[in-house]
């Protein structure tokens, strides 16, 4: 077996690939989807393009955090409350969400940043906790960032709705 060492201009090299390859893909979608920008219905700024990435990652990110049965209500409350927060971004940071939700969907970046080749539909649990945990200890910084940006955003909208307080113990807010 042969060993790979990458000395800092391999590193290089790697890291300004990567780059290309991210920005490349960022720039690429956003030109096919640009006539897929308008909401799904039911949403303000969720598109028909995001719901699958989206309501295959939810259910396995909040593993533990409900009852299966109340999985199906868990995942659209999430949604819907990722759409709003997402709804009161400003118009910069709202474009970078739309970039990672386009190289997510997109199947020209999809398939080789993601390893979901055939769609997230179809996708089993297994393949999205590998992409997952591939993008958590990647050596690029924009795919950990990707990760921790869609951690952050679904639990965080999961967390803000009271069906997920009493699993916690929150109480919710005060009476004021």
């Amino acid at each position: 077996m042969h060993e790979i060492s990458l000395d800092r201009r391999g590193l290089l090299k790697v890291g300004l690939l990567g780059g290309a390859i991210l920005a490349g893909g960022g720039l690429l979608s956003r030109t096919l989807s640009a006539s897929a920008d308008g909401a799904a219905s039911g949403f303000f700024v969720l598109r028909d393009s995001d719901l699958p990435m989206l309501r295959r990652l939810t259910p396995l990110l909040l593993e533990g955090s409900t009852a299966p049965s109340d999985m199906p209500q868990a995942v659209q409350t999430t949604l819907v409350s990722l759409d709003l927060g997402l709804h009161h971004l400003s118009p910069a940071l709202l474009s970078q969400v739309r970039q990672l939700f386009d190289v997510m969907s997109l199947p020209l970046t999809r398939g080789p940043l993601t390893g979901i080749w055939s769609g997230w539909e179809v996708a089993s649990d297994d393949q999205i906790h590998a992409f997952l945990q591939r993008w958590q200890n990647s050596s690029l910084a924009l795919l950990r960032q990707g990760h921790a940006s869609l951690l952050q955003m679904i639990l965080m909208a999961w967390y803000a709705s009271p069906a997920a307080w009493a699993h916690c113990g929150y109480p919710g807010p005060p009476k004021v």
